[in-house]
């Protein structure tokens, strides 16, 4: 049984309570190791040592800052056959989709924002005669950081990498269900030397230590990932207290399949939007379109390329489809599948959980789930299920399919399939989301910014977005 610690003070260290929860390996349901129930003293704990650190930290130059940063992301990469199979333990996901899009993205975020930020530049603007104004950038202080269960290292790394390199100190919780990939994380930056104080990382449930974190008076913002209903406690707590909030939340992302798309490389994409990580990413792409004349052959031929999505062992390098995070969390996927049956929905393939023999007989695994013959205002096409399940519905017109795309309180992510570039440019004017994908998805650019539109966010992530949330603009007004 592993018992892991938090890191305070550059140190690993047992909650001060001594309390620990338990952590289920999704593939078997068996508890494999124990968890920090952390409070509020080891919160005072680590924000004591932030404050200790903060100075030094922000007074480091960018460069120096960016050394230290690059070297985690080269021990990350170093790491990342370790990094992939405990993401794969924890978390249900396929070893090889750990090690290719996990590891990967997580070292990257790390290397993009040591060097954007010795590229990140203010602005001065001249006065004729009179003078000038010029803006300093200068770090937060201290900031806490909260991240998702679904790609664990890659968005805890996503939120701490734009933090660290523009000089702040970072309280960081990550999920209590999958916190593994963090631990060891807290190892790495002991190996390369991160200065004491400068990251402190404290397990535990979002009551024992979220909430803490959130109204701490010495931690000036707060960046969260998860979902909409959390995202709008947390906003209702901060807003008084005057803290600068980022919030990535849920979405109900639309895709749009015209009649003229490349045919066959878009149903292998619109699979892989809709499954990918077991539909447990928040871009995924569960409410399908397709028009008209292209729907039966194209709802025939996405079926049979989801039925052939080898379902295993996420230990198993062959396995494309692991295992949900929790128990919970499967339970309320498979509820909305029953409940897409009341509303009248067909399922076209999956539908049930899958009972894999062996060592993963009593693993959370659910198959991919296709169903048709829902209507926009049913509950399964309206509430965010974060799960392996997606619809298919037939469109007649562009104006149709931009309704139905638009037609949810989520504005995250959307992709539109088409080889008629004037339509792609039109619709992508006129789509209410954050990310909109032509003839593709998640092909990322880290300079982009990131977020949604109506309940799916406040604020942008990415790129210089992330580097002016996490400093504090101040003008100075020179006079000749």
């Amino acid at each position: 049984m592993q018992i892991i610690a938090n890191y305070i003070n550059g140190e690993l260290v047992a909650p001060v309570n001594d309390k620990y929860i338990d952590n289920y390996e999704p593939a078997t349901g068996q508890i494999y190791s124990k968890i920090p129930e952390s409070d509020e003293k080891d919160l005072i704990a680590a924000v004591e040592s932030a404050k200790l650190a903060k100075q030094s930290w922000a007074e480091m130059s960018a460069e120096e800052r960016s050394i230290l940063l690059i070297k985690l992301a080269e021990a990350i990469e170093n790491a990342s056959d370790e990094l992939a199979k405990a993401e794969a333990i924890d978390n249900g996901k396929p070893i090889g989709f750990a090690k290719a899009v996990d590891c990967y993205r997580s070292a990257a975020n790390l290397r993009f924002f040591a060097n954007a930020a010795t590229q990140f530049a203010s602005e001065s603007h001249g006065m004729g005669s009179v003078g000038v104004n010029y803006t300093l950038r200068e770090p937060i202080g201290i900031v806490g950081c909260i991240s998702p269960w679904n790609l664990p290292l890659y968005l805890f790394t996503w939120k701490i990498a734009p933090a660290l390199a523009t000089g702040n100190c970072v309280i960081a919780k990550p999920s209590e269900i999958t916190p593994m990939t963090a631990f060891i994380f807290s190892r790495l930056c002991i190996e390369v030397g991160i200065p004491k104080g400068v990251i402190n990382i404290l397990h535990g449930t979002g009551a024992s230590i979220g909430e803490p974190m959130i109204t701490h008076p010495e931690i000036k913002a707060i960046s969260f990932t998860g979902g909409s209903s959390t995202g709008k406690r947390i906003a209702g707590i901060a807003a008084p207290l005057l803290k600068k909030t980022s919030l990535e939340l849920g979405g109900k992302n639309p895709t749009l399949v015209f009649a003229d798309c490349d045919f066959d490389s878009t149903v292998s994409e619109v699979a892989r939007a809709a499954f990918s990580n077991q539909g447990q990413i928040c871009l995924c792409g569960s409410r399908i379109y397709i028009e008209r004349s292209i729907y039966q052959n194209f709802k025939q031929a996405f079926i049979e390329k989801v039925s052939r999505l080898r379902i295993g062992d996420p230990l198993d390098k062959q396995t494309q489809h692991g295992a949900l995070v929790s128990k919970p969390h499967m339970e309320k996927v498979l509820s909305y599948i029953e409940l897409a049956k009341q509303e009248g929905g067909k399922i076209l393939c999956g539908g049930n959980q899958l009972r894999l023999e062996g060592r993963c007989s009593e693993g959370y695994f659910v198959e991919p789930t296709v169903i048709e013959n829902l209507p926009l205002e049913c509950r399964t096409n309206q509430e965010e299920i974060f799960g392996p399940v997606c619809t298919l519905q037939p469109f007649d017109t562009d104006e149709e399919a931009l309704a139905l795309a638009n037609g949810t309180e989520y504005g995250l992510a959307t992709s539109v399939w088409s080889n008629n570039i004037k339509r792609c440019h039109n619709l992508a004017r006129e789509l209410d989301f954050g990310i909109v994908w032509l003839n593709c998805w998640l092909l990322r650019d880290l300079r982009t910014p990131f977020g949604g539109m109506k309940s799916s966010g406040v604020g942008r992530e990415g790129g210089m977005e992330a580097l002016r949330f996490f400093t504090e603009p101040k003008n100075v007004c020179v006079k000749y």
